[in-house]
């Protein structure tokens, strides 16, 4: 099956909201978007170059269907920074992005995440970015998303109390020494 990576446009809003209605509810819980139907698809499309977000999708090139939604925020809230100094990691948002990475359920455990991960740190490259932070950070009682970020090179920063009341994980990557520098047949 051929996938394209592109960005989000405001086109998707139909196809972003059968991906999102088609989530799990675990796949829900892990994501962490406000909400999962047409409203909350037109408002990301309705966000794109409004905001300090860039959203790109995985899309299954025949049917055109949405299975990938990846997020990157160039701008860091004042939560992450305190966190991350309390922890000695100073973050500064010229140099450091927040990401965030839903796929859709058939898609999960396939290694689709694994292969699309150079990309990612291309983007972030690209967009003059050194690290980036799990947007959010991830959900302690996640172990594939753990394996999955640690197996890419992020380095475990310490545990949190998120908003929610959850039990989560700040984690970093330093694109300067990620095994991950290259996509497949690409170049760093």
């Amino acid at each position: 099956m051929s996938l394209v990576f592109r960005p989000l446009v405001p086109t998707d809003a139909e196809r972003l909201a059968g991906f999102l209605a088609g989530l799990s509810s675990e796949s829900r819980r892990f994501s962490g978007y406000d909400g999962h139907d047409l409203a909350a698809a037109q408002e990301l499309c309705a966000a794109i170059a409004r905001y300090d977000k860039l959203r790109l999708v995985l899309e299954e090139e025949a049917s055109a269907r949405i299975v990938g939604l990846l997020e990157f925020s160039l701008s860091l809230p004042e939560g992450d920074v305190e966190r991350y100094r309390k922890a000695g990691i100073p973050l500064d948002e010229e140099t450091d992005c927040r990401f965030g990475l839903t796929l859709a359920d058939d898609y999960q455990g396939k290694g689709l995440a694994t292969l699309v991960f150079p990309l990612v740190c291309d983007v972030a490259r690209r967009l003059g970015k050194r690290r980036i932070i799990l947007w959010g950070g991830v959900l302690a009682d996640n172990p594939c998303a753990i394996r999955f970020y640690e197996k890419n090179g992020f380095q475990r920063v310490g545990p949190f109390t998120g908003p929610d009341g959850h039990a989560s994980l700040d984690m970093i990557l330093d694109l300067g020494s990620s095994s991950v520098l290259t996509a497949p047949g690409g170049e760093a």
